[in-house]
């Protein structure tokens, strides 16, 4: 019969997720990720695979918690505009949070990598241009909808609301408080621009 683990997998997860969000992927070593979670490294092996599998399993779930926010906004609000103030919003909220590491995982976490962690780097880098091909998507729509002028460079636009979500995650992680990144916020969204019929 197989011997049943000795630590709950969950917890040791979100051990792992706020360990390599506090300290980056490469900077985070297995010595400092065991004694976190409280195992020791046959055991991490065991359940995660190695650090890089781990980390990948990390942001996952990062995904679907702290980083949910962005994908619910997106789905749920009517208009792109509606759509792209409330992901800024909820990103001042939850980047300022002191209640688990300042900033995004998948902005901060491989900022300092060599070489070897490469593979990292694009993985976070595909999940970055996924987010901004979202920002497009709900732009457009607004572009076919009327609610834009025509010829708006969607595209551009996107990537500028992107660039200020990663500058949004990198204030914070300097000590931007949440009313700070909601000024940010409300700036950015008076650069939106309007539509000859409104």
């Amino acid at each position: 019969m197989a011997r049943q683990r000795a630590f709950d997998r969950e917890a040791a997860l979100e051990t792992a997720l706020l360990t390599f969000w506090r300290h980056g992927y490469e900077a985070t070593s297995i010595a400092e990720l065991t004694a976190a979670m409280g195992i020791r490294p046959p055991s991490l092996y065991a359940a995660f695979g190695d650090k890089r599998r781990l980390f990948e399993e990390a942001v996952r779930r990062y995904q679907e918690t702290y980083g949910a926010f962005t994908t619910r906004a997106l789905a749920e609000e009517p208009t792109g505009r509606q759509a792209i103030e409330r992901v800024l919003r909820e990103a001042a909220e939850e980047y300022a949070s002191r209640s688990h590491p300042t900033g995004c995982l998948i902005i901060t976490a491989a900022v300092n990598c060599g070489p070897e962690s490469a593979e990292v780097e694009e993985l976070l880098r595909g999940f970055r241009e996924g987010s901004k091909a979202a920002l497009k998507a709900r732009i457009d729509d607004d572009l076919t909808a009327g609610r834009l002028p025509a010829g708006t460079d969607t595209a551009g636009l996107a990537t500028f609301y992107a660039a200020v979500i990663q500058g949004m995650s990198t204030q914070s992680r300097d000590g931007a408080t949440h009313a700070d990144l909601l000024h940010i916020a409300t700036l950015a969204m008076s650069a939106w621009p309007k539509s000859d019929n409104l």
